[in-house]
């Protein structure tokens, strides 16, 4: 098995679960792989060319970043099947999939977790690979260290939201949609310097980049122990937040949505 982000445009990972011939429960000879969010389809061709065909596409939203080569891929392998959310903005969806369902798409199985926030109609998929690790592919939701920016949803969506993916199993990986983790962990050490845990993955995260390597994927327990909007209610990001606002907070949504606009606002 190999689960591989591809970069794209600046930022942006297009995400690739390859499971080759031989491994699992595949027939000899019978690569297969699985593509979530490409954005550009001359990366993921790149990777595919002389390689396994495809089994299906995942979209997480409909932001083109993450659906605009769709159509390129399609023109390659007509037959995929396109699964996104009920949103008539991805037009190149072949079946629509709400909070709740399970797919089966090749080897691997999905269920589907609504998350709006980011925007309206925005879902994750949470399954595992053929050799039992979680997989977590949850597009601009949840990022390592740090989460989507607010375009369509409210606070309260979206830190129910990132409730529902923080709850999941510790050792899922989380395969979130852009390279941001350096610039979030600038902002996650203003609000938490004490925390060591995150001043570890930070360390990490800049010798990944300066190698040129992805900081992703990362465990949900290193999130659940680092990323401040998952460590809402804890007692050095609230005395952080009251700090930086020199007032008392009402509850948990106006705490977090207090640190998304400080967030918004910071330069670094």
């Amino acid at each position: 098995m190999r689960l591989q982000p591809v970069p794209a445009f600046n930022d942006n990972y297009i995400w690739l679960l390859v499971d080759h011939a031989g491994e699992g429960s595949a027939p000899e000879g019978a690569s297969r792989a699985l593509i979530v969010d490409p954005g550009d389809a001359a990366p993921v061709l790149d990777v595919l060319r002389d390689g396994p065909a495809p089994h299906g596409i995942l979209l997480t939203h409909h932001h083109d970043d993450h659906i605009g080569g769709v159509a390129e891929l399609l023109r390659h392998w007509p037959q995929l099947p396109v699964i996104a959310p009920h949103d008539a903005r991805i037009a190149t969806a072949t079946r629509r999939v709400a909070d709740g369902e399970r797919i089966d798409i090749g080897p691997w199985h999905f269920d589907i977790i609504e998350i709006p926030g980011h925007t309206s109609s925005h879902i994750a998929f949470h399954g595992r690979t053929l050799e039992g690790m979680g997989l977590l592919f949850c597009g601009d939701t949840l990022f390592s260290l740090g989460c989507g920016r607010l375009f369509e949803g409210t606070p309260t969506q979206m830190l129910d939201s990132l409730r529902r993916l923080s709850a999941l199993p510790v050792g899922t990986m989380v395969c979130c949609g852009h390279e941001y983790t350096v610039a979030n962990a600038a902002f996650a050490l203003t609000v938490d310097p004490a925390n060591a845990a995150l001043r570890e993955r930070a360390a990490q995260a800049m010798t990944a980049r300066d190698a040129g390597l992805p900081t992703l994927p990362v465990t949900l327990a290193s999130e659940r122990d680092c990323n401040p909007f998952l460590r809402i209610d804890t007692p050095a990001v609230l005395a952080a937040l009251e700090h930086h606002l020199q007032r008392a907070l009402v509850d948990d949504v106006d705490a977090f949505a207090e640190l998304r606009r400080w967030k918004d606002g910071f330069s670094g």
